[in-house]
């Protein structure tokens, strides 16, 4: 059995949480839309990570819509008292699966709501505010009107802390300005290291940076480098971009998904991976690959 404690553990909020997590994102159908094809798989898998130690999951109401809501609950409910449940707002689901903005104060309190009863608590541990400005990727514009809304539903005890999703350093400065941040969650990962600097800066204020996409994403990184790094240590080069995640940065936590509990085992013995600095170093050499490709 994996000992996940191995990776430590980072403050979020006023909870101390492992840092190799789990996001719930995969418990969904295809596209994150509808009911998965099995249910009781996902069902086992949240039961799996819970058992292993993990007590940090990631998941929203729009991952259906509510369908990962409604799998945790059946799960987990009544949640162990050490289990940090994070949510993020500020999207919604079209009929034919399409990702919407929702970020005006009508539907950022409706999203609180819903998470509320979907998930079946009187307060969420942490609300991460999704910014929508742009499809692909974090693009500039006020967070003020979004944010001071969700920092009123955490002043009527509804929300416990607040964190920030898909953003750019400037509009956590202006969201730090307006209430205590306790995580950003950003596309970041191997090949994708826009947010290096922001990494850094974060860790020095003892702010947790989650990335989500740890391999990439829709599109997997292929890297002959993080493979054949990958078959030398017998591990898997998931397990690889995890570790080197977690050796990146202590504030980093992860929440790498899925929706099989063989998989789950694979991500979660991460934890116990150690690269060596030489091996860090040759993976360090992918974003610059990766560069070179685009």
């Amino acid at each position: 059995m994996t000992d996940i404690s191995k990776a430590g553990t980072f403050t979020l909020g006023t909870h101390k949480v492992n840092r190799m997590g789990y996001g719930a994102m995969q418990l969904a159908g295809p596209g994150v839309f509808g009911p998965p094809k099995d249910r009781n798989a996902a069902l086992a898998v949240l039961r799996a990570a819970v058992a292993a130690g993990v007590n940090h999951i990631d998941t929203s109401d729009f991952y259906g819509p509510h369908v990962t809501n409604e799998i945790l609950r059946e799960a987990l409910h009544p949640y162990p008292a050490d289990l940090t449940i994070v949510t993020k707002i500020g999207a919604r689901r079209g009929a034919d699966a399409s990702w919407n903005p929702a970020f005006s104060p009508a539907e950022l309190t409706q999203a609180v709501h819903d998470n509320l009863r979907n998930l079946g608590v009187d307060v969420l541990d942490v609300v991460n505010l999704r910014a929508m400005f742009g499809i692909h990727g974090p693009a500039e514009g006020s967070i003020e009107a979004p944010l001071t809304a969700l920092a009123e539903l955490q002043r009527q005890g509804l929300v416990r802390h607040i964190g920030l999703s898909n953003v750019t350093p400037r509009q956590i400065a202006q969201g730090r300005g307006i209430a205590e941040i306790v995580c950003i969650q950003n596309h970041y990962n191997l090949a994708q290291r826009d947010d290096d600097a922001l990494v850094d800066e974060l860790a020095a204020a003892g702010i947790a940076y989650v990335p989500y996409f740890p391999l990439g994403g829709f599109s997997p990184l292929q890297s002959a480098t993080l493979n054949d790094g990958a078959a030398r240590r017998g591990a898997t080069p998931m397990q690889v971009a995890l570790a080197w995640l977690l050796q990146r940065s202590p504030n980093i936590l992860l929440i790498p998904g899925t929706s099989s509990v063989a998989h789950l085992r694979e991500n979660l013995a991460a934890a116990e991976l150690v690269l060596s600095p030489d091996a860090l170093t040759a993976l360090d050499g992918i974003a610059k690959e990766s560069v070179n490709h685009h």
